[in-house]
């Protein structure tokens, strides 16, 4: 590998979920943005520490979230906290601490993030041992805690809400080493954008009720086509944006289930432009993941969460709901009642609008880098700051 003198800052991701991949690239995008002087490096530490098993791990992960959600949800509330389990299968998962030292060790990196939680308990165990000295910064990705993420060498710890920097808190943790900024999202989530010129572009009808649904072949959607004939029951037509992602199976069935449906369909693939997808949307119907969630809640754009995957996204759809922010769907039932009803009274879409401006940072990936740097000042005692004061404003 052949970098650039340049102050790195190394990212740990994985993309087991994808929400740990795009808070990496939310963070390296802000660096590119406001640090001239420092270079972001990611690296997928699964798929480097396990090159050969990763591609089979990562497959058997999705697998199982479809074919026994039971089995991934006793897992993850039998090692939410603390415990010999825990700890024992914690080891299982942190194996590779040579792997992550050589890397370390090639690029010298000056401070280490981790947006995905074993590569924040390989980086403890580097400490721990006294092999190496950097800083490391931990992401939680989610607006929840597991013990997985909380480590006893970790220097600063970055949470999505101040429910999950009061529970660390609740653990142990010194308030200091724990800053809410909320989870980082790309720069193109906290821009404006014009819902008409947007409708335009997507030949989509302004003042029609719009509902995007997301989720591709690892949501509900790929739980079956009931819910997409349920929607045929409503009565007034709308407009469906339908996210399938890299599922080119989904899409074909779709195109071909609904190619006689009442609604308008914009069906898609894979969309580098969700943000435009999101301005364009009177609400959005997704499972709750913690990046999802968070882009949707700095667009002002309410959330109807409907088939929950267990364990962290579970305790996002509480997160959601007890903050005033979502809708559960408990069913197609339920569903297709609610959306009649908000698309007759839209004030429960509004009061979801006004509560996400409460929760919602637009700067929350800058926030986050701010702590990364400020980070990197505290445990190496530097006598001059490496943050730029006008760091904010350069965005």
């Amino acid at each position: 590998m052949n970098f650039k003198n340049k102050d790195k800052i190394l990212i740990l991701s994985a993309t087991y979920g994808d929400g740990h991949k795009q808070v990496a690239n939310a963070i390296s995008e802000a660096v590119d943005y406001t640090l001239p002087d420092a270079e972001p490096i990611i690296v997928d530490i699964m798929e480097w520490i396990h090159p050969y098993l990763y591609p089979i791990s990562n497959y058997v992960y999705k697998r199982s979230l479809k074919k026994f959600p039971q089995l991934y949800s006793y897992i993850y509330r039998k090692t939410r906290e603390k415990s010999s389990f825990s700890i024992k299968l914690n080891a299982l998962f942190s194996l590779g601490m040579r792997s992550l030292l050589e890397i370390l060790q090639e690029l010298k990196p000056s401070v280490v993030v981790s947006t995905y939680p074993f590569a924040a308990g390989i980086m403890s165990q580097l400490k721990e041992q006294g092999l190496v000295d950097i800083p490391a910064v931990t992401v939680i990705t989610d607006y929840t805690d597991h013990s997985y993420w909380i480590h006893p060498y970790t220097d600063q710890y970055v949470v999505g809400s101040k429910q999950v920097r009061d529970r660390l808190i609740a653990l142990g943790i010194e308030s200091f080493k724990i800053k809410y900024t909320g989870i980082p999202i790309r720069r193109k989530f906290m821009l404006h954008h014009s819902r008409e010129m947007l409708a335009k572009k997507y030949d989509l009808d302004p003042k029609k009720f719009t509902l995007l649904i997301m989720g591709g072949g690892d949501g509900f959607i790929g739980k079956g086509l009931s819910t997409f004939h349920a929607l045929e029951s409503v009565p007034t037509s709308m407009q469906l944006i339908i996210i399938c992602g890299r599922n080119k199976k989904l899409h074909k069935q779709l195109a071909e289930e609904l190619k006689d449906s009442k609604h308008d369909i914009l069906l898609l693939g894979f969309c580098e432009h969700v943000h435009e997808l999101m301005a364009v949307s009177d609400l959005m119907i997704s499972k709750p993941g913690g990046v999802t969630t968070s882009e949707a809640l700095a667009m002002e754009l309410p959330i109807f969460i409907f088939n929950p995957l267990p364990g962290q996204e579970e305790d996002n759809a509480n997160f959601l709901l007890e903050s005033g922010l979502a809708i559960l769907a408990e069913n197609n039932r339920d569903l297709i009642s609610k959306i009649q009803s908000v698309m007759k009274d839209s004030k429960p879409l509004a009061y979801m609008k006004q509560r996400s401006k409460q929760y919602q940072s637009k700067t929350s990936s800058i926030d986050a880098l701010e702590v990364i740097i400020r980070t990197i000042n505290r445990v190496k005692k530097q006598d001059h700051a490496f943050l730029p004061m006008e760091m904010k404003q350069s965005m």
